[in-house]
């Protein structure tokens, strides 16, 4: 009985009502910065539905009827818009393959391989995390110039395949792996490679997983590089292509229209944080790796 009474006082102060309030501040703090973060959210789906006429008199009642589905329509008649949608598509997945294919490949080779100067090489590679992009865009621009790979897809998915984060991520979670697994394999004579391809990598899933996510994500995303490479409009992705598509904001006759465009380009991120949402999350929270 004392027992009971003594969990039971237990139980009544991790449950105080000081705990309860505090978690209540902090939810209505996180209410109202979800709102501020989703209300230029809202304002660009709300201009998507608007006309055009009604937009060049004024922007303030985004909110209020009447509305149209005539901006979306109008994005099947505009070629270029799938154009640069299927343009980043090819990027963004290649891209996405192309650093876990390497990530994976280096990750290994650094956890588990001995080589001459491994770890030397390894604190290099972890320098390109402290070099912004934008020190080597010119050496980047005239290499690529020499190699004719300027309004190509290859050029346009090499820069981001080199990714220092996602070698260090993967070597970490190479490192974590019992080394046993190898040990065991090597004693059957089975290759290196079939060890890496069938035995080990289905074990990183997890930081796959994350991996791909945020590559994929920030590939979609990416302007910086898409806009000094590409300068064929046929070759624009859809950051280039939208923003070609944007003029003075009082001026413009298309508001509507582009805001359509807008939603129709984070599709593809939405159905991506809807589909991997737990892995974002683990990610976020450091759980990923172990």
């Amino acid at each position: 009985m004392a027992t009971a009474n003594r969990e039971k006082k237990r139980g009544n102060k991790s449950f105080s009502p000081e705990k309860l309030t505090s978690n209540k501040t902090l939810f209505w703090i996180a209410t109202i910065f979800a709102i501020v973060m989703i209300a230029p959210v809202l304002w660009v789906l709300g201009l998507s539905f608007k006309d055009n006429t009604l937009l060049m008199r004024g922007s303030e009642a985004v909110f209020s009827a009447p509305y149209t589905l005539k901006n979306y329509s109008d994005l099947f008649h505009s070629s270029l818009v799938f154009r640069w949608f299927f343009n980043s598509m090819v990027v963004a997945v290649g891209q996405t393959v192309g650093v876990l294919l390497l990530s994976s490949l280096a990750g290994y080779a650094f956890a588990r391989l001995e080589f001459p100067f491994r770890r030397t090489i390894f604190v290099i590679v972890l320098f390109g995390l402290a070099v912004p992009e934008q020190a080597v865009i010119i050496a980047r621009h005239q290499m690529f110039s020499w190699l004719d790979l300027h309004n190509s897809y290859l050029g346009l998915m090499l820069p981001g395949m080199s990714s220092a984060f996602g070698v260090f991520l993967m070597t970490q979670f190479f490192r974590a792996i019992p080394k046993e697994i190898d040990e065991a394999a090597l004693l059957d004579n089975t290759p290196r490679f079939r060890i890496f391809w069938k035995v080990l990598l289905p074990l990183t899933m997890p930081a796959q997983a994350t991996l791909g996510i945020f590559t994929f994500l920030l590939a979609w995303n990416d302007y910086w590089w898409p806009l000094i490479s590409a300068t064929k409009k046929d070759m624009y992705t859809l950051t280039i292509g939208i923003a070609s598509s944007q003029r003075n904001f009082a001026q413009t006759e298309g508001l509507g229209f582009l805001a359509a465009q807008a939603v129709f380009a984070s599709l593809p991120v939405i159905i991506v944080y809807i589909f991997f949402q737990r892995n974002i999350v683990t990610a976020v929270s450091g759980g990923a790796v172990k």
